[in-house]
């Protein structure tokens, strides 16, 4: 029987509750994923930052090295020890099985186009911090206009499904519209033709299909753009970086809703949809 390896059981809880405001610009109490970087320590060397909701970090690392082929055995490992005031997880190797080769298949590896694996580099961080995002006012009305746009241009999905969009807008205009396999390839593509075009990013508003995450923040910072859109969720992480980086976020818009998690004293309320009516109170209990 393969011998297991001694873990820890350093278990975050995969929720925060926050708070935020919706279509009538009501405070409501709302919960959304954590997102916190874990990096992996081979021997003492290190090998991958990974951001994780932190529910199973112990399995993260251990399946990590399997899926990227680094460890064949599972007996090959003595220990998984996850500190998070340090945000490692510290693996150890039995003697005699250090990973072969380990240069060679660092060197090799292929950035894939997936959603929940990345490296971040510190010297990101740092040029992040150089500047905040200028305030910037976003009228409800456009939000509305632009979400009614947006579903006109995502024609892949409506043929195939299977991708993300991202969209560089004015207003309501859209201006670049790109479909791809994960959302960091279209939101990467976005921020090339930027480049290529000289466009300016402080008027305009990104939006994307997938969840606002850390790394989905920082690049939109990058672009310089201060209003981020979203039909889906956001991380923890994503929304402290939008704090932290002056960035109005946008979430869970779809139709003529939506929630504002940050900057929503930037958003003119000016087409509130009418409030439904109150649920009857229940029937006493015969």
């Amino acid at each position: 029987m393969t011998q297991r390896p001694q873990m820890t059981r350093e278990r975050l809880s995969p929720t925060y509750e926050v708070e935020a405001r919706d279509q009538y610009g009501d405070a409501r109490a709302v919960h959304i994923a954590g997102e916190s970087p874990l990096t992996l320590i081979v021997d003492g060397r290190e090998l991958v930052t990974l951001m994780t909701l932190g529910a199973y970090p112990e399995e993260l690392a251990i399946g990590y090295l399997r899926n990227q082929r680094l460890v064949e055995d599972i007996g090959a490992i003595e220990s998984v020890a996850v500190d998070w005031e340090r945000e490692t997880a510290d693996i150890k190797l039995r003697p005699g099985c250090a990973v072969s080769d380990w240069e060679e298949k660092l060197a090799k590896r292929t950035v894939t186009s997936g959603c929940g694996q990345g490296t971040i580099f510190s010297c990101t961080l740092d040029k992040l911090y150089d500047r905040r995002l200028p305030d910037a006012e976003v009228r409800q009305a456009v939000i509305y206009e632009l979400l009614r746009e947006i579903a006109r241009h995502n024609e892949i999905y409506k043929r195939a499904g299977a991708v993300h969009g991202c969209a560089l807008c004015r207003n309501s205009e859209i201006l670049m519209f790109v479909e791809d396999v994960g959302r960091h390839n279209a939101a990467d593509a976005v921020a090339g033709m930027m480049w290529l075009e000289n466009l300016d990013g402080a008027d305009k508003i990104f939006y994307t299909t997938g969840r606002l995450t850390s790394e989905i923040v920082m690049k939109t910072a990058t672009m310089g753009i201060p209003t981020l859109l979203s039909r889906s969720g956001i991380t923890h992480a994503g929304l402290e970086f939008a704090r932290d980086l002056n960035i109005t976020m946008l979430a869970r818009a779809k139709g003529r809703s939506f929630l504002a998690y940050n900057g929503a004293g930037r958003i003119i309320y000016d087409a509130r949809p009418p409030k439904p009516p109150p649920a009857p109170p229940p029937k006493p209990a015969a």
